[in-house]
């Protein structure tokens, strides 16, 4: 039996996670939960149906109190509230952490949870864009990505030695536009309508953006200590293939399966062995077309910036990061365009650039590199409204 922490349990990495557990109890027992104040109600519904001893929210008492689903489980459950609360969670002595946390306010869970020893599930992409050296330097086999493409690199890893890998290849859906010639006048509900995957929103405009694959590139290269030159993505409209290793032979190894997330949490909870029925498997009886293509970068510059910031290194990820998560914000607002969401990013990126540290010293360090890239980009919004 398989202790597990889930954090941003009301999401949707932290919903689906809950539904391998419900079909699995005899393999995982969750002691933990934390989620935003967005949605108490099922934060206290999954904590009575799990018997979860103890929960984190945002929320302060007053909010929560009055709650139907809290009142009846008040005497069994203790809440931890306020802005700590996930990184207090985190540290509950567990087997695995899975942090499922959106933004970069999911880095002090990370290192919460890595301080005290636990093993983390990484589903959180921004704690290793902000900061990568910070977290990886409690080792990588701490840490099992949930990251559908990051899943798949740590699954093909298993065929070969490592000093056998020429690069690694990372596959993106396209989202939505990638067809599209003119995207001046998208709106938010085009931007949100993902053709392939079903996930949050900030997710779905970063997909939209190609912003999550360039964090993802940046992820990467974290995770397995590669160089960016060794780092690429294509187009992959069917996402079947997650991602892709390619060998000093010219073998390349590729992990296939739905586009669905349950395969690469439960692979994660379970500490990298496999949970039967994880996920419904490819139907081989049926006639299947893969097409690959390459990223346009004129029309989706986010990648090759990413891996400019990535190359640079020191704070300029955590500016990247940090401007994108207020863009997206102000196009949900309806203040800026799409196109305008990577150009405020590139622009900050240019701006702050040159003032950015080195060296990441602590989450300190990340905190007032993101509070001033924040600030940065508000006024570049105000700018275009």
């Amino acid at each position: 039996m398989r202790e597990i922490v889930i954090l941003g349990s009301t999401g949707s990495i932290g919903v689906q996670a809950l539904e391998i557990v419900a079909a699995n109890q005899d393999k995982f027992r969750v002691v933990g939960l934390s989620a935003g104040s967005g949605n108490l109600q099922l934060l206290f519904e999954q904590a009575k149906k799990f018997s979860v001893p103890i929960v984190g929210t945002t929320a302060e008492k007053k909010m929560y109190e009055g709650y139907e689903g809290y009142e009846g489980i008040a005497g069994e459950l203790q809440v931890i509230d306020g802005a700590n609360a996930s990184s207090e969670i985190a540290t509950i002595p567990c087997d695995i952490v899975l942090n499922g946390i959106t933004g970069s306010i999911g880095l002090g869970p990370t290192l919460a949870a890595l301080g005290v020893g636990n093993k983390v599930a990484l589903a959180n992409k921004e704690s290793l864009v902000a900061g990568g050296d910070l977290v990886m330097a409690f080792g990588s086999d701490r840490i099992i990505p949930v990251d559908s493409e990051h899943s798949a690199l740590y699954q093909c890893f298993l065929s070969g030695k490592r000093s056998e890998v020429k690069q690694v290849i990372l596959t993106a859906s396209g989202g939505p536009f990638r067809d599209l010639a003119d995207l001046s006048g998208v709106t938010v509900a085009q931007a949100l309508a993902h053709p392939t995957w079903s996930m949050g929103p900030v997710v779905t405009i970063n997909s939209a953006t190609l912003m999550n694959k360039a964090l993802e590139i940046i992820e990467a290269h974290h995770l397995f200590d590669l160089p960016y030159s060794a780092i690429s993505a294509v187009i992959h409209p069917q996402s079947v293939i997650h991602s892709m290793v390619e060998f000093i032979d010219g073998s390349t190894i590729a992990q296939a399966s739905p586009p669905n997330m349950k395969g690469p949490i439960a692979y994660a909870i379970a500490d990298g062995h496999r949970v039967a029925k994880a996920t419904p498997p490819l139907d081989w009886n049926s006639k299947h077309t893969w097409d690959f293509a390459p990223l346009d970068s004129a029309k989706f510059p986010a990648v090759d910036l990413a891996r400019r910031c990535g190359e640079l290194g020191g704070g300029l990820p955590a500016i990247f990061n940090a401007s994108n998560e207020v863009a997206v914000a102000a196009f949900f607002a309806g203040e800026i365009s799409f196109t305008q969401i990577v150009d405020i990013v590139e622009e900050s990126v240019q701006k702050l650039g040159s003032q950015s540290p080195i060296t990441i010293r602590d989450i300190s360090d990340v905190t007032a590199i993101e509070n001033d890239a924040r600030n940065q980009a508000r006024l570049l919004v105000q700018e275009r409204r």
